[in-house]
């Protein structure tokens, strides 16, 4: 029986159409969902389309005015735990260093290039055509316990509009049973997060965090600076306070996701060259580590301020949290590990240092996650002349195709 169901299978995953995908993926980036802009809506369209003709039920969800959340599922599922796939359909602009138009897709030999290619509208068609093949295991003898669905959420690249939206308006998204019966995206076996992986899987991934940090201070005449208070002095000894913090973490690193880090991005300050400034603003990135919360975060970093003795009379400092992303780790003995992995053809299996949805969907949904997914998150995605191999989508697709089958056992 375990045979005969193996060979089903492999029958099952030679129905991944290749073209099917390619065309796909040229189509959505053909569709410039640039992020900030809100722009996702054209792509989202495109995608529901090619999700109806395949037959999937297909749900569309405004998480903010103009920016639409997409929820798919395969037909004549059984009604056991489901397995999500969760993509996003905002991109980063394109930036200088392109070869041609980012947004006219071309094939240079195996490679499709544009925008999104790799991060990740690869990915999404690569599960459209996994779960354009699950929807006919039926016709191979095949019954999966439970459905398939493809989750894409807008506004991931900036500041999870999309996800937040999902996780807290959980009844808004919603798949129907064969029966006519409903069961929230709570209701999931696992979740399969089709970011650049280069097909590795990854079991956790870091947060992240910003916060926009305000110095005030005493503006005075230069030629007697005495009379006021700097606050880019004061700034200045903030960033050492913040970088004594990051020795800190270095010195107790995690074996899976390393440790969390600081980074200050911008600053901005000073009202003239004659003038003691009166005003100082840092932007900061903190990455998380699984667990961190970003207001106990924001607490501490206060009170090592307090302890440096920065803040004194005419000077003030605020700390505030403008995003978080939670980090997340699935056990490495979780049954989606392994059954990951073996889709994948035994892939190894990590962690990654950057972020992604995923981390809202495993700390706020509970639902087991990994990241796994065609393309490099480090050499190709947010590069110019960003590119996928059409090869590599095909093997996402039909690895997924074997993950679903591997973790909804036949009724």
């Amino acid at each position: 029986m375990t045979e005969r169901r193996d060979d089903a299978i492999a029958a099952l995953i030679e129905t991944v159409d290749a073209t099917a995908i390619e065309a796909l993926t040229c189509a959505l980036i053909a569709e410039p969902s640039v992020n900030p802009g809100g722009t996702e809506a054209s792509t989202a369209a495109v995608l529901a389309d090619a999700c109806r003709a395949a037959e999937f039920a297909v749900d569309v969800v405004e998480a903010a005015p103009g920016r639409p959340n997409l929820v798919a599922a395969t037909p004549n599922a059984g009604t056991g735990p489901g397995l999500m796939f969760l993509g996003h359909s905002d991109v980063v602009p394109a930036g200088p260093g392109w070869s041609a138009d980012p947004f006219v897709p071309r094939r240079d030999g195996d490679l499709i290039i544009g925008r999104g290619a790799s991060d990740m509208k690869g990915g999404i068609a690569a599960v459209v055509a996994a779960m354009t093949a699950l929807s006919r295991a039926g016709d191979f003898g095949l019954a999966p316990s439970g459905p398939v669905q493809l989750v894409v959420t807008v506004d991931e690249e900036e500041h999870g509009t999309g996800v937040r939206h999902l996780v807290e308006n959980p009844n808004l998204y919603r798949r129907s049973s064969p029966r006519g019966r409903s069961s929230g995206v709570e209701t999931y076996a696992g979740c399969i997060v089709a970011e650049p992986t280069r097909m590795e899987v990854v079991r956790g991934c870091r947060g992240a965090s910003y916060f926009e940090i305000e110095v005030t201070g005493r503006a005075a005449h230069s030629g007697r600076p005495s009379d006021g208070v700097s606050a880019i002095d004061a700034a200045a000894r903030v960033i050492d306070v913040i970088r004594a913090d990051q020795d800190r973490l270095a010195a107790e690193p995690d074996p899976l996701l390393g440790f969390g880090t600081w980074n200050v991005g911008t600053i901005q300050g000073g009202q003239g060259i004659s003038v003691v400034a009166p005003s100082c603003s840092l932007g900061v990135d903190r990455r998380l580590m699984p667990g961190e919360d970003v207001h106990e975060i924001r607490d501490r970093l206060l009170a090592d301020i307090h302890a440096a003795g920065i803040i004194v009379d005419g000077i003030d400092v605020e700390v505030t949290p403008t995003m978080f992303l939670p980090g997340f780790a699935t056990d490495d003995d979780h049954p989606l590990v392994s059954a990951a992995s073996r889709a994948a053809l035994d892939a190894p299996v990590g962690g990654w240092t950057a972020a992604c949805d995923g981390g809202f969907i495993s700390t706020s949904l509970g639902i087991p996650t990994v990241v796994l997914g065609p393309g490099d998150i480090n050499t190709q995605a947010h590069q110019p002349d960003e590119s996928v191999g059409l090869s590599e989508l095909v093997f996402a697709a039909q690895s997924y195709v074997r993950a679903a089958m591997d973790l909804l056992t036949d009724s």
